[in-house]
């Protein structure tokens, strides 16, 4: 399993980033960006007593290795936590209110569909 943490409740972030003109308002976990973070949830204790492997990755550079290194474990599940910047997004994704043909594909992109194929 692959976390991808901004160390927020980070699709209530986006959507305040988004529809809200960046006003945000109870999003932060409390985490610290120090060389002794303090992680809320910390995920990789959590995974670790609930029986899995946990791995944690905060650089890029550390992507690779450390997707090698849960692709080498086969007895037991692997949590990932994938930590990237607060400000991060996932996409694609859907408004608030709107039905699923208004999805944004990244900020203020819709896809084009071609309505005879519908």
């Amino acid at each position: 399993m692959a976390i991808i943490n901004n160390g927020n409740l980070g699709m209530v972030r986006q959507w305040q980033t988004l529809f809200y003109n960046g006003r945000y308002s109870n999003t932060g976990l409390g985490t610290l960006q120090t060389e002794q973070a303090r992680r809320i949830p910390d995920f990789v204790l959590l995974a670790e007593a609930l029986g899995c492997v946990g791995l944690r990755c905060e650089t890029k550079a550390d992507v690779d290795m450390t997707i090698e290194k849960a692709m080498a474990v086969n007895d037991a599940p692997v949590v990932v936590d994938f930590c990237v910047g607060q400000d991060a997004q996932v996409w694609p994704m859907v408004p608030a209110g709107t039905s699923n043909d208004e999805i944004l594909a990244a900020r203020d992109v819709r896809p084009v569909f071609d309505e005879s194929q519908v």
